[in-house]
């Protein structure tokens, strides 16, 4: 297939507009509220988690470009699509439960279905690409280790 280069954009720039809207959320409690919590000693430095989400969020928007770019061929697209916007709307929605509510219970049990979504969307784009699904991986490995972190600080605390 030919390269799309408008759509891979908009692809990219979905993911990394959820990814602001999440940074927005969390700036003010990163500097005020999150200092204050009792953190396990695995807990990475503040620093590190911007650039692995923007690598994630890229790599979720190039998966999201290579089963666009096929779907006419998808029987099921629409659904497709609302699976991938549902493990959006739930990875945002961590970013406000957690740092903007400071609901660290609730966060954690948002952040198991947002795990359980994103295996989901791996495994459908998987079926429609192999990249697509692949490219899930590290996002996966990822919010397995912020949900065992989340789990973590909700005992501490």
């Amino acid at each position: 297939m030919k390269f799309k280069l408008l759509a891979f954009i908009v692809n990219i720039a979905i993911t990394l507009g959820v990814g602001a809207l999440g940074g927005w959320a969390t700036a003010q409690s990163v500097k005020t509220w999150y200092p204050t919590l009792n953190k396990p000693s695995f807990n990475p430095p503040n620093w590190l988690f911007a650039p692995v989400w923007t690598t994630l969020y890229i790599l979720i928007g190039i998966a999201a470009y290579l089963v666009w770019i096929r779907r006419d061929k998808i029987v099921h697209f629409p659904r497709t699509v609302a699976i991938y916007l549902i493990q959006l709307i739930l990875n945002l929605g961590w970013s406000f439960i957690f740092f903007y509510l400071h609901e660290i219970g609730f966060a954690l049990a948002e952040i198991i279905l947002l795990l359980i979504i994103i295996v989901i969307n791996a495994s459908m784009f998987y079926k429609i690409n192999k990249w697509a699904g692949l490219i899930f991986i590290p996002y996966i490995l990822w919010v397995s280790f912020a949900s065992f972190l989340t789990y973590n600080i909700f005992i501490l605390n």
